[in-house]
This record gives C-alpha cells, structure tokens and sequence, in this order.
C-alpha cells in the first residue's frame, strides 16, 4: 500500500513500505503553507522557486535530491528515470527545460510531469512507458493548459491522473483552476482531501481522474 499526499501546487508525498518520495517542494514560498514532510528521495523537475526552494526542508538526514535529472538512476531502492523536456512550447527558449519523472515505489509506477510546458512528443510517450499514477499540471500560463493536459491524457494512459499545478486557495500565482480540465469529463472523483492510498494490481481498469483538495 502507498499513501499518496498532496501538499499543494505540484508537491507531493509518496510514502512506501520502506521509503517516502517528495516532488517539487515549493518550501512555503507561493502563498501555501510549507510541507512538513521528510522524504529520503526528493524530485525536483526544475530548480525554479515554487518547484525547489523546499528541498533541504523535506529532505531527511541522509536523504538524496535530483533537480532537473535526466536518464536512469536507483535511488534509495526507488528507480527514477528523468525524461527531458521544456517548459514551454518554444523548445525552453521562455522558461528553460523540465524534467519528467517516471518512478516506482512499492510496484506502483508513478510519473510526474513537473512544469510541463507542452504536449509530450510520441518520443517522450515512449519513454514514459506505462503508468499507474500520473501528476499531471492543468492550470496553463506557466504550464500546459485544461485543453492540453486533456490532449496529454489521452496519450499517456494512465489508470489514475491527479491534477495538479492549478489555482486553489491562497495560491498566489495567476493560473487557472482545475474546473476547466474536469469539464465534461465522466471519469471524475472528487478525493474530499489532499490524500489516498494505492495498491499495485488493484488499481482502475479503465482511466479515472482523481482531483484532492487541501
């Protein structure tokens, strides 16, 4: 069983049997309280502020950090691939690059998309593999936007999609909020709080998206 914990904006806490992963920890540093948290394993996709300024705050005594990795690692038993990509539809020429990561925690794969700035090429698809659990940015400006992120979906085929990078309470960036993506969409279910719990082989058949609050 892993326990799933949003802690807003695109961090996350994926705690294992015997390991906990966080991504994207913004350190308190965009209007949300900071994550109370430690991980062994922290992912950073970009060294931007709302995306790294937490690190060494979640990041425990001995624990390790990748920003902005790409290629194949093991870390702290957890295998990490970092997938290149950009944060902007201009091949980075606006906002630099992005790194995808696709991990796997107790036979769970998981994969987070970080800033996400435009629709994975089939060469990144490729890359990216199967997926279980997909962290994936909905609120446009900084990122992919409702109607992209809906095109992303469609490519990646996860079994369960969590929202994330949109606009909820106190946030202080101008981003869109998660709505617009969940629009028209049948697949919805509304978590009621910023946790769950997956199992390896007893996930959704069919896609389902799942929206947490905090």
């Amino acid at each position: 069983m892993v326990r799933v914990r949003w802690w807003g904006h695109s961090c996350f806490e994926i705690r294992g049997s015997s390991v906990t992963v966080i991504t994207d920890p913004h350190g308190g540093t965009v209007g949300l309280p900071e994550p109370s948290v430690k991980g062994d394993l922290v992912l950073s996709s970009h060294d931007h502020f709302d995306h790294a300024t937490g690190i060494e705050n979640v990041k425990a005594r001995g624990g390790e950090a990748l920003v902005g990795f790409t290629g194949e690692r093991t870390v702290k038993g957890v295998p990490v691939k970092g997938i290149a990509s950009y944060h902007d539809p201009k091949r980075g020429s606006l906002r630099g690059k992005n790194s995808i990561y696709v991990f796997s925690v107790d036979g769970v794969r998981f994969c987070h998309l970080g800033d996400l700035g435009q629709v994975p090429s089939d060469e990144q698809v490729r890359e990216i593999g199967d997926v279980d659990v997909l962290f994936i940015p909905v609120g446009g400006v900084y990122t992919i936007d409702a109607k992209e992120a809906t095109e992303t979906i469609k490519k990646v085929k996860a079994k369960v999609v969590v929202p994330m990078h949109y606009k909820v309470p106190k946030l202080n960036l101008n981003i869109g909020g998660v709505e617009e993506f969940v629009k028209g969409k049948e697949n919805v279910k509304r978590i009621g709080g910023p946790e769950f719990d997956v199992e390896a082989g007893k996930l959704p058949g069919k896609t389902e998206i799942w929206v947490l609050s905090l």
